[in-house]
């Protein structure tokens, strides 16, 4: 499969997922996500990965109107977080406000907690009604999807985790490609704490390439979504400037041998 900036992976409700996205984890809310939105979308991208607990919803939303560019061409996901499981119509309505949007294409439950299994009927309840295009979840192992598989009607469309060379999470990866769950790679440029590994250097010099770049490309040919994120215009535009170029056998080897399972963010493995 020849990937382009437009690609889009299919998932297992029908829908098509673009393969690259912009993150706008910890982005601050007003100008400057607005600015690194309409940066994204300059550059091609038409992929928005955003949560109500990120609070920046409201902005995200300014800067697709401002866009000008059609709704349906841009794929939107936000979250929904712990404290909202109470009553996740309502905490949905509020993300649908914020974002000026009467859908979003992808709504994930933000982390396994307890009341899981609840929220995710009203999630299923949202698919049905079309608000909610499709459903997933984000932070679940294989534990917390095989209890929700066992309960449910409807199997996540993506699961969204951090991903990378460093974190390689292949059981995982495995187990999600056989349920047809598409895996969603967060943070895949490691917070920057593995840009100057050497061994990851040497790869990108082969290449002509920044370590981000392997980094992001590396996530596509494994077949996950990406959602690095940046503020500056730049690097927005770096990051998407990964398909003029394919990572050999061995690199992808290579890579895949780095796994220390580094989490630069948080780790569910012990959520209930």
């Amino acid at each position: 499969m020849k990937l382009s900036i437009n690609t889009r992976f299919p998932m297992n409700d029908g829908l098509g997922i673009p393969a690259l996205g912009l993150g706008v984890w910890q982005t601050p809310s007003g100008k400057q996500c607005e600015a690194a939105v309409l940066a994204a979308l300059e550059a091609g991208y038409r992929h928005i990965d955003t949560a109500a607990i990120y609070g920046n919803e409201a902005s995200v939303g300014a800067a697709l109107h401002k866009s000008g560019i059609p709704r349906t061409e841009i794929f939107v996901t936000t979250k929904l977080w712990n404290e909202d499981h109470g009553n996740p119509t309502k905490a949905f309505d509020k993300s649908l406000k914020r974002l000026q949007l009467d859908y979003v294409d992808l709504y994930l439950m933000h982390f396994p907690v307890p009341e899981r299994n609840q929220s995710w009927t009203v999630m299923e309840e949202l698919h049905a009604s079309g608000k909610a295009r499709s459903i997933g979840v984000s932070n679940f192992t294989i534990r917390h999807l095989d209890e929700l598989l066992a309960r449910s009607k409807t199997i996540p469309a993506v699961n969204q985790v951090e991903f990378h060379p460093f974190l390689y999470q292949k059981e995982l990866l495995e187990y999600c490609q056989s349920k047809k769950i598409l895996i969603e790679a967060y943070s895949p440029l490691t917070h920057g704490q593995r840009l100057d590994d050497r061994r990851l250097q040497q790869i990108a010099g082969k290449y002509a390439k920044s370590t981000a770049q392997i980094l992001i490309r590396r996530c596509l040919q494994h077949g996950l979504v990406v959602l690095p994120k940046s503020v500056r215009r730049e690097r927005i535009e770096e990051n998407s400037a990964v398909f003029d170029f394919e990572i050999k056998a061995d690199d992808m080897t290579q890579l895949d041998s780095l796994n220390e399972n580094l989490r630069t963010c948080w780790d569910p493995t012990d959520a209930p």
